[in-house]
């Protein structure tokens, strides 16, 4: 277990935290009418069923729950899904071993640098199989990452397929990556989230 640890280490530097949308061999769902979820809601009245639950949670009528484990969030967005008879289950990764008693954060104790973002949402506009909730999906979060959290407009980044943002393409979003990687120093906390159609849903991931 040790040895796995120390090699862990040298192979991610930082401590990522994973809300994966479903399990593998799963994909997620849209949720048509968000009005149940009590979300921010600044963009539209659908978005995904992974995030809508977890903002449910975390974020319901904009007021911030900080008082929650890893685990009682968790089984909340379990629970919630379930009893809206959605078949995904979310999981929970972590690059170092991680008490699920712990509080549940987006930035960690002791992370007192930058916070930076990156939020895709992909409702692949104009294709077949076209989604309705992944561009609300990114701004509720986004409203949520700032208010409760800190994060400020100029260290996030959003692409999103709307025309208005950066086009969610592969060279963007791994130059996103990239940048936030090269840009990220001892201290500092990143959040990644991703909405869109594939197996892993919507990715919440925590850094430091």
């Amino acid at each position: 277990m040790a040895d796995a640890l120390e090699q862990a280490k040298k192979l991610i530097p930082a401590e990522v935290r994973m809300i994966s949308g479903c399990q593998d061999a799963q994909t997620s769902a849209d949720v048509s009418n968000v009005a149940s979820f009590q979300l921010p809601d600044p963009a539209g009245m659908s978005g995904g069923a992974c995030t809508s639950a977890l903002l449910k949670i975390l974020y319901a009528d904009h007021k911030a729950q900080t008082d929650l484990t890893f685990q009682e969030v968790l089984v909340k967005m379990r629970s919630i899904l379930s009893s809206g008879k959605f078949t995904q289950i979310p999981q929970l990764t972590s690059s170092r071993p991680l008490d699920v008693k712990n509080p549940f954060e987006i930035v960690p104790d002791g992370c007192t640098g930058t916070r930076r973002a990156i939020l895709i949402g992909i409702n692949y506009v104009g294709m077949q199989g076209e989604l309705s909730g992944c561009h609300n999906d990114v701004m509720n979060i986004k409203e949520y990452v700032m208010d409760v959290w800190g994060f400020k407009e100029e260290n996030i980044t959003v692409l999103m397929d709307d025309g208005k943002h950066a086009d969610p393409t592969r060279a963007n979003i791994l130059k996103a990556y990239t940048d936030l990687v090269n840009a990220s120093e001892d201290g500092d906390a990143a959040f990644c989230h991703y909405s869109g159609e594939c197996q892993l849903a919507s990715i919440v991931m925590v850094l430091r």
